[in-house]
């Protein structure tokens, strides 16, 4: 039988009920400092550094310089170096100006972020009481050096690896080893740089300092080379298709124009500059920097700091989220449980808390954490003690490991009681010894295998003889609110797992209570780095599986953290972490999106891309969705400005190659003999559409229940759609235009007068724009029509000021030549000035054109799937679009869907028992929820196969275990499950209807969740089905073909 847990203080290796308990590193060898003078710590500093850790920053001025360079900003200091070389200098100095106004707007954004982290770590600047030339004074511990002799008292924090010069002292660990309980430390023993001193006051040596700290060991890890990040490939992927056709066609347009239209070179290449300008999304940068802006102030009010603003988009296509236990998951205070085993007739529990409390000095202030525990977090009134007087009091002593009191009560009895580790306690038993001590021995061992910490109290009888009263449970418990959060998070899409430095007993214990699975792995099978400190390459391909299987993982070292998270991105997924200590910080720092949690160390905050100023992980769900609210709007602009871009680019290429202005009108001498616009106009549509579309950031969207992934095909073929509309609506009114002479031209036909050709140019600069604005709404309601979700009050007026402006101008520009080009306002001229109308009705009349061929794009792929329109999403990995693409895609299948389903199993039990107890419940209504429960049992049952089915059907066939009659087989059970969960859900819908009324209305809401859950499994299930036999039958052709 095992022995107790230790639960005074840690102070020697050994193992304890399951529970490995580590020892303090002592060094009794080395010689305790009296002090150091200011020059000899100058010298030392000079040796060894200051005692802080070396942060890779960026200068200020960098990070603007790295704005001005870049496929989109390379192409405008080109047409820049053009335009000056050509002396148009006011064209010039326009996109001079855009340049920087882009490269400004991006870096105030990114910095911005950046000092508010700063701040808040400047807040929490170190301090250190240390004794220099012979007088003690707080100093900045960032200057300590090794040798210095500091002060280590109770609540401070430790500024250095100290060791403990003389007497006794209780230090919290948790931020280093993930350990709740406070360790004892002696003379030699070594604390941290990290912890905190919860009890005593000694006097230390600092013995390493800054990065040769331990946790300077993993600085390594911390430094890795940063990679670019998701959204920045995404932009670039779609930039460089962007740039690259549009300097294809104007390459063909400047060989168009010298070869077959006789144009000199420069005038040729002025209006290819003005295309290559016109045609660049200048603003796509800006406008999702600032959106990720907007989403960072949002989430600030919220609770969240938001460091690197490109991972909010990669939290929106977070499906992985990995969580440290103590401090993150738990409350990182132990907290007495209900659970209190009594072995003495007649006592109860307050009985056992008063004995405890007596065996401590309650007047005064707790001693140690077992005394906090006991009178501080016991919610006992220590006020009723003070009818005892104590006679004497036994502290408590590392070879004795328990306390005692002896006092006289109000009858004038005396007595004693006592309390320790359970094992200590049974040697003084007298009454009943034997059978006390089997049942102690059970209970102690039942609850180590749970990671239930225990303490035993004990009190003399009226014979002076010992008995023992029971036991008090204890352990640090989860946050209220976080088995609620987990499940949000789950409806969201997002996998937990629980990582945790401490015990495996204990990990589990707080996995189950928060429905997180019982799969807890342990550090002996997790991978660890190479000789070199090199990230193994074939890392997720060893350890992926059974990183994804596993529900959690305990005693593991910081090194673990961090390829635990490497091995899952290696794999494909989008990976969060979550922390709070010095042991968190290489994870965090990996991870795509780091979170380091309230209260977190200066180490975890400067690894972290988001840092909680508020306890609990229930802001993260909140990021969660404003992440994906921010996506949204930012996959609708990309969409809007992509259509944009090309419709733009590809209207200027057929206008030049189809449509001569000169051979319509030979005796017009203002007509050139190709289309061209003004440098100035095309600015101006950038400006006033692309500039006001940072309202985009404000629009109502609808956040995704899973996470999201980009869809670049899709992305391309809407694009494409509106583009095509766009740019032929734009052909056709050029041409209706420039044919407006004709009597036989669709203008006369119409009865509209001959257009002037300076003003046809202004009206395809009103038209571009209008119809370019217009786009933007039909791009944002994606499958729906354009009034199928309102735009928010911000966005339509920002469409109304662009809209209205270039209405305006349109209307009244002078009567000019810019870039020699002949314009004239819409309105000036004396015969006809209702122009501008005509244009609003055309562009409004295709814009409903254009939004219909939207509508119907993305009914033909939804209805064929075409590029997995439908599935993607339910696929649970970034890096995949179906369960075949990856290996570990299969593996993934239902992963979260199953468990989600579990947890709103679990919480349907707890809600139809409390029905089932409920006061004024008849018989019947009894009779009919305990129906409900065991309806229940069977669906969570059904769940856990079905996710067995779904995992191993692919494993088996992968691997070439499982042939089709096999897979016919697995698909089989994996119905039968589904059709065992709805026939639950029926059943529980007919109990419902006959439960009591005021029943109802809980049981329901219960039942909706159930539903929704079973609705996301069975898609999940659908579309494994759908590959499955897409591949049996591709295998079979392929056999087919090889005989």
């Amino acid at each position: 039988m095992p022995e107790a847990i230790e639960v005074e203080a840690v102070i020697s290796p050994r193992t304890e009920d399951g529970i490995e308990v580590d020892e303090p590193k002592k060094k009794a060898d080395f010689t305790p400092s009296h002090g150091l003078t200011t020059a000899e710590a100058d010298e030392l500093r000079v040796q060894w550094g200051k005692n802080e850790l070396e942060e890779k920053s960026k200068p200020k001025w960098l990070v603007f310089v790295e704005l001005l360079y870049g496929p989109m900003p390379c192409v405008i200091w080109v047409a820049f170096i053009i335009e000056m070389s050509l002396h148009n200098w006011l064209d010039g100095g326009i996109l001079f100006a855009i340049q920087m106004i882009n490269a400004v707007l991006g870096w105030y954004e990114t910095i911005k972020a950046a000092d508010a982290v700063a701040a808040l770590k400047a807040s929490l600047k170190p301090t250190a009481t240390v004794k220099r030339d012979g007088v003690w004074a707080n100093a900045d511990a960032t200057m300590l050096v090794p040798g210095d002799l500091v002060l280590l008292g109770a609540g401070s924090a430790i500024p250095a690896d100290c060791l403990v010069n003389e007497g006794r002292i209780e230090v919290d660990q948790s931020a280093l080893t993930g350990e709740s309980m406070p360790v004892t430390m002696y003379k030699g023993d070594s604390a941290k740089m990290g912890s905190t001193v919860t009890r005593g006051e000694v006097e230390a040596t600092v013995e390493f300092t800054g990065k040769h700290t331990f946790f300077g060991k993993t600085a390594t890890m911390l430094q890795a080379a940063d990679g670019i990040g998701h959204l920045a490939q995404i932009l670039l992927r779609i930039m460089i298709v962007l740039v690259s056709i549009s300097v294809m066609l104007c390459v063909a347009i400047l060989i168009f124009l010298i070869v077959y239209g006789k144009e000199e070179f420069a005038t040729a290449l002025e209006f290819v500059v003005v295309v290559l300008v016109a045609s660049v999304p200048i603003a796509i940068e800006v406008v999702c920097t600032a959106t990720l802006a907007l989403g960072s102030r949002q989430l600030s009010a919220h609770g969240a700091i938001v460091t690197r603003l490109a991972s909010i988009e990669e939290m929106a296509g977070m499906n992985m989220l990995c969580s440290d236990k103590t401090g993150t998951l738990t409350l990182n205070k132990m907290v007495i449980q209900d659970d209190c085993p009594i072995y003495t007739p007649g006592v109860t529990k307050n009985d056992v808390l008063t004995a405890a409390a007596l065996a401590a000095k309650w007047k005064e202030p707790p001693r140690d954490a077992l005394d906090t525990l006991v009178l501080q977090n016991s919610g006992l009134d220590l006020s009723k003690l003070n009818v005892y007087e104590q006679l004497e009091f036994l502290p408590f002593d590392p070879t004795v490991k328990r306390t005692e009191g002896t006092l006289k009560g109000p009858d004038g009895k005396v007595f004693k009681t006592t309390k320790g580790a359970p094992h200590i306690i049974l040697k003084l038993v007298q009454v009943d010894a034997e059978d006390i001590s089997k049942r102690v021995h059970w209970k102690v061992h039942e609850l180590g295998l749970r990671g239930i910490r225990s303490l035993a109290v004990a009190r003399t009888d009226d014979e002076g003889k010992w008995r023992m009263l029971g036991i008090l449970t204890f352990l640090d418990p989860p946050r209220p609110d976080t088995k609620d959060t987990i499940e949000k998070a789950m409806e969201y899409g997002v996998d937990v797992k629980m990582i945790t430095g401490d015990h495996a007993v204990i990990a589990k214990e707080t996995a189950r209570a928060l429905g997180l699975g019982a799969n807890i792995q342990e550090a002996g099978g997790l991978p660890s780095m190479e000789a070199d400190g090199k990230i193994p390459k074939d890392l997720g391909k060893k350890y992926g599986a059974m990183i994804i299987a596993a529900d959690g993982f305990a005693q593991v070292f910081p090194e673990h953290k961090y390829l635990i998270v490497e091995a899952l991105r290696q794999e494909g997924f989008a990976v969060g972490m979550t922390g709070d200590g010095v042991n968190d910080a290489p994870a965090l720092k990996r991870a795509d999106v780091g979170i380091a949690v309230s209260g977190a160390t200066d180490a975890a905050r400067a690894a972290a891309d988001m840092v909680l100023t508020q306890e609990g992980l229930s802001v993260i769900v909140h990021a969660i969705e404003v992440s994906r609210a921010i996506f949204a709007r930012m996959k609708n602009f990309i969409n809007y400005r992509t259509a944009c871009t090309l419709q733009l680019v590809c209207f200027f290429f057929v206008a030049v190659f189809a449509l001569e202005p000169k051979k319509f009108r030979p005796d017009d001498d203002l007509a050139p003999d190709f289309f061209k616009m003004p440098v100035l106009m095309l600015i101006l549509i950038t400006v006033l559409n692309d500039g006001t579309l940072i309202s985009v950031a404000y629009d109502h969207v609808v956040p995704s229940r899973q996470p999201e992934k980009w869809n670049l095909k899709v992305l391309w073929v809407i694009s494409a759609v509106l583009a095509s509309i766009a740019m032929l609506s734009s052909i056709l009114l050029l041409w209706a235009a420039i044919d407006s002479g004709n009597p036989a031209g669709v203008f006369q036909r119409w009865g509209l007068p001959l257009i002037h050709y300076d003003q046809i140019i202004t009206m395809m600069y009103l038209k571009v724009s209008v119809s370019d604005f217009l786009t933007l709404f039909s791009a944002r309601t994606h499958s729906g029509f354009f009034w199928s979700m309102r735009p928010s009050p911000i966005l339509l007026g920002a469409a109304t000021l662009a809209l209205g402006l270039s209405t305006i101008i349109a209307c009244l520009w002078p009567g000019s030549r810019p870039d020699g080009i002949p314009t004239r306002g819409l309105a000036l001229d004396e015969h006809y000035t209702l122009w501008a109308l005509w244009v609003w009705i055309y562009c409004i009349v295709w814009w409903l054109i254009q939004d219909t061929c939207k509508v119907a794009a993305y009914w033909v792929m939804a209805r064929l799937n075409l590029f997995q329109i439908n599935t993607a999403k339910l696929v649970n990995m970034r890096a995949a679009q179906t369960f075949s693409d990856k290996p570990l895609a299969r593996a993934s299948a239902g992963l979260v869907e199953t468990k989600l389903m579990e947890l709103k199993v679990d919480k349907a039990i707890d809600s139809v028992g409390r029905m089932a107890r409920a006061p004024g419940a008849d018989s019947t209504a009894s009779t009919n929820m305990r129906r409900i429960s065991a309806d229940l049992v069977v669906m969570r049952n059904a769940a856990r196969l079905t996710r067995n089915s779904m995992r191993n059907l692919r494993v088996q066939q992968s691997a070439g275990g499982a042939a089709g009659g096999d897979v016919e087989a697995g698909a089989g059970n994996a119905e039968q499950e589904a059709a065992r969960m709805h026939q639950s859900i029926a059943q529980m819908e007919a109990a419902i209807a006959a439960a009591l009324p005021e029943a109802r209305p809980e049981l329901q809401a219960t039942l909706d969740g159930l539903k929704a859950a079973a609705a996301r499994l069975e898609a999940v299930q659908q579309v494994v089905r759908t590959e499955d036999a897409a591949g049996d039958k591709k295998e079979k052709e392929l056999r087919r073909a090889s005989l």
